[in-house]
């Protein structure tokens, strides 16, 4: 893919961004960190080249006048709430954030759990995180807030939760996913601030939608397909447009919540020349960084046609409603493309079409199967490997098997694992852990193949080419099963299924 985004060029603007906004406050800024903190690969499909930690490198230029807070939301906690990029809870996902962070040298110094009330399951998380020697504060629902500002801004309001004691002067404030509070501890904390006569400010840190480039600018709408969930939309930032006669791209909520957000900062501070617009608000210089704008159109069109088979999914599985997908159908209309648009959707279409057209039955295959099912696999050569479901392999199997053996220079009629292993395994799954399918999974087939390379040089050979599908565009005719979804998020591929159900069965293994 053509580079359309320059990393460096990035972290340089949007540090220099940040210390000036540091400049205008001359004891704290508060930063809260919209989107993701690490592993941004929505940013990293849309803007070619995206580094989806570039965020972490941003902060380690900044570490040593900054620290982090991380907020999650109590009743994300309490129903069990899923990351769908990595398959985990929110609390997981937080936990695995300070994780993470701390491989970058880079520590959270406090716990924010927001609109607390004592649910049992994030007092449990609670609990956990002190016994590991992590600082955990709980902030209650904001008695007040949206509409009585005499309220919100007292000891009543933000004055009711405990001041988190923070020393740097800029702090860094993030969460897992959206609604986790992050505004609110800032605004929380701002209030506590002033009360003892620091001076602070916030500043708000979000990438999407990107200010500068038109509304209409396909990266701008693959922002609106990745939020279909909370039913965000964008709007040129009337606020900025009367105050400077200038347009500049903001969304809804932002666009909504700033009267409500600079009356509460004008109280505070005592100050009513502050922000003037949402836009002023920010600290975004994503849009200074494109280098091709060309390249970041394409994969955004391609992003919005990602997003309308995923939601498509979720409809059938009944975890979104009808009209999240005509909201996704409407962007590939404004954009003028169908879900043919996805070269890797066609190819997967086409093998299973003609695997059907050739008489393959289910019998043939494996009484799990029901359907004839396509994959296709885009390497990063531009090349497109097939692979199709079989009594031994998924069709996701084989379709990575063909992808790693192309990589090798392998040729297409040797088979990377031994029929007679593939068949072993089969029938472990059924008479030894009563599975109901004999085939191997993406899953288990990289097991297989692990343990095989250890004896075949050739298989290590192609193992040694696994990382490069890293990033690659996969489609399925059918949603994934657990173990094929695992293991091609292992990977890192970049999937999308149609939502066709491979299997009569409901409950899946």
């Amino acid at each position: 893919m053509t580079q359309g985004f320059d990393n460096e060029l990035y972290v340089t603007e949007q540090a220099a961004c940040i210390r000036n906004r540091m400049k205008q406050f001359d004891c704290r800024l508060y930063l809260e960190f919209g989107g993701k903190l690490l592993n941004d690969f929505h940013a990293a499909r849309v803007l070619p080249g995206y580094d989806p930690n570039v965020k972490i490198r941003l902060l380690k230029e900044l570490k040593d006048d900054a620290e982090i807070i991380l907020c999650i939301h109590a009743g994300d906690i309490e129903h069990r709430k899923i990351r769908a990029d990595y398959g985990i809870t929110y609390d997981a996902d937080a936990m695995k954030l300070i994780d993470d962070l701390g491989e970058w040298n880079l520590s959270v110094g406090f716990v924010v759990i927001t609109r607390w009330e004592n649910q049992p399951a994030a007092k449990a998380f609670k609990t956990k995180l002190e016994n590991r020697g992590i600082r955990v504060y709980c902030h209650t629902p904001t008695k007040g807030y949206p509409t009585d500002i005499d309220r919100i801004v007292s000891d009543e309001g933000y004055g009711a939760n405990p001041r988190i004691e923070t020393t740097k002067p800029l702090v860094v404030v993030t969460g897992p996913g959206p609604g986790s509070g992050k505004m609110a501890t800032c605004l929380s904390q701002i209030y506590h601030d002033h009360k003892i006569g620091i001076n602070a400010m916030y500043a708000k840190f979000e990438t999407f939608p990107i200010w500068s480039l038109p509304l209409k600018h396909p990266v701008n709408l693959a922002y609106e397909a990745a939020t279909l969930d909370l039913k965000d939309f964008n709007l040129i930032d009337p606020f900025h447009l009367e105050a400077t006669g200038e347009t500049a791209v903001n969304y809804n909520r932002d666009v909504d919540s700033f009267p409500i957000l600079k009356a509460i900062l004008e109280r505070i501070t005592g100050s009513s020349e502050i922000y003037r617009s949402p836009t002023d608000m920010g600290v975004n210089r994503a849009g200074f960084a494109i280098i091709d704008d060309e390249a970041t159109r394409e994969a955004s069109k391609q992003e919005v046609v990602r997003r309308y088979l995923r939601v498509s999914c979720e409809f059938m599985m009944g975890m979104t409603d009808e009209s999240t997908v005509n909201r996704a159908d409407r962007l590939l209309k404004e954009l003028s493309i169908g879900v043919e648009y996805r070269p890797v959707l066609v190819a997967a279409r086409k093998v299973a079409e003609e695997s059907s057209a050739q008489g393959e039955t289910t019998a043939e295959k494996d009484s799990f199967d029901t359907v004839n099912c396509g994959a296709a696999l885009e390497l990063p050569t531009g090349e497109i490997v097939t692979g199709k479901n079989s009594r031994l392999l998924h069709a996701a199997t084989a379709a990575v098997l063909n992808g790693i053996k192309t990589l090798a220079g392998v040729p297409d009629n040797i088979q990377l694992l031994s029929p007679l292993v593939i068949e072993a395994l089969g029938n472990f799954k059924r008479k030894t852990m009563k599975g109901k399918s004999a085939s191997l999974d993406v899953d288990e087939a990289m097991i297989a193949l692990a343990i095989s390379s250890a004896l075949t040089p050739m298989v290590q050979t192609c193992l040694d080419h696994l990382h490069e599908l890293k990033g690659c565009q996969m489609h399925l005719t059918h949603f994934p099963t657990p173990g094929d979804e695992a293991g091609l998020r292992r990977l890192g591929v970049n999937l999308t299924s149609d939502p066709v159900f491979a299997s009569h069965r409901l409950f899946i293994e």
